[in-house]
């Protein structure tokens, strides 16, 4: 939850009052001499507003709310996201990630580049946007040419296509800095024998392989396949979805139930297959 402690100013007199037609300040002819700021109806429902996003906690005590121009500012961002296909469900979920949006410290205009990426460079809708940024928030704070460009240039150029369609594998890849992404090719390459062509090849069939961490995902998946399972590189060129598989919920567990009853089928057939098929063909 974001609190707004930061807007909180000194009790002073109030000799402004709040324009019901707009959120700007006008002389007050009855100066409030009591020490306190009295606020008209239209600001009382702006931090209402403001709280059900999440913005401002609802338990802020009313001494620690914004003034009627820190809440100006934060409306002003919240009105960008608006114009950008966000609706008002989906601010908390970037509240929750990224809170220093709605300070009064932001400027919208620092994340409009990104837009014009998403839009320019890789051909989003504004809701194909939206539905990226919410399934990767950081993407917001990601420069466009010395990382989205570069990244998403080196994806294409691999064979990735579709890029602009949101989901989590899409948004998570376009945040990545294209040094991240060779060190998987060249983990194909190196260690597992491919060539460039076949290794990118790999990729384009299944990107997820982009994500995975070498060390922990990548590798021990791969000595499996090669030491306990005794498989060869010509039935990971023709599978490469092997990488996709949870080693120890799936890849282990079917090798073993095979390896007792003495039979050996293709990978696809030992790893695509839903559990009841499986286990009922192979019993």
């Amino acid at each position: 939850m974001f609190f707004l402690h930061s807007l909180h100013h000194p009790q002073t007199p109030s000799y402004y009052s709040l324009s019901n037609s707009s959120n700007t300040l006008t002389p007050n002819r009855y100066p409030n001499r009591n020490g306190y700021i009295k606020f008209r109806t239209t600001h009382h429902e702006n931090l209402r507003y403001l709280k059900s996003l999440t913005i401002i906690h609802p338990d802020t005590k009313p001494n620690n709310l914004p003034l009627p121009d820190a809440v100006d500012h934060i409306l002003t961002t919240v009105t960008f996201f608006k114009s950008h296909s966000f609706s008002d469900a989906d601010i908390p979920r970037l509240v929750h990630h990224s809170p220093r949006l709605f300070s009064t410290s932001f400027n919208p205009a620092e994340i409009s580049p990104v837009f014009i990426f998403l839009s320019d460079d890789l051909l989003a809708t504004a809701e194909e946007s939206r539905g990226l940024i919410l399934r990767c928030p950081k993407l917001l704070f990601t420069d466009p040419n010395h990382i989205l460009k570069p990244t998403l240039n080196f994806l294409r150029e691999i064979g990735i296509r579709g890029l602009n369609r949101p989901s989590n594998r899409n948004a998570h890849l376009l945040n990545t800095r294209v040094e991240k992404l060779r060190l998987r090719v060249r983990f194909m390459e190196e260690v597992v024998g491919f060539s460039y062509e076949e290794a990118t090849n790999a990729c384009a069939r299944l990107p997820a392989i982009l994500g995975y961490d070498v060390e922990n995902n990548l590798w021990p998946k791969f000595v499996y396949l090669v030491k306990e399972m005794e498989r060869d590189l010509e039935e990971l060129k023709k599978f490469p979805q092997y990488f996709g598989f949870s080693l120890e919920k799936r890849i282990v567990p079917r090798h073993l139930h095979l390896k007792e009853r003495g039979v050996r089928i293709p990978l696809n057939r030992m790893l695509m297959w839903g559990d009841d098929k499986f286990y009922a063909k192979w019993k």
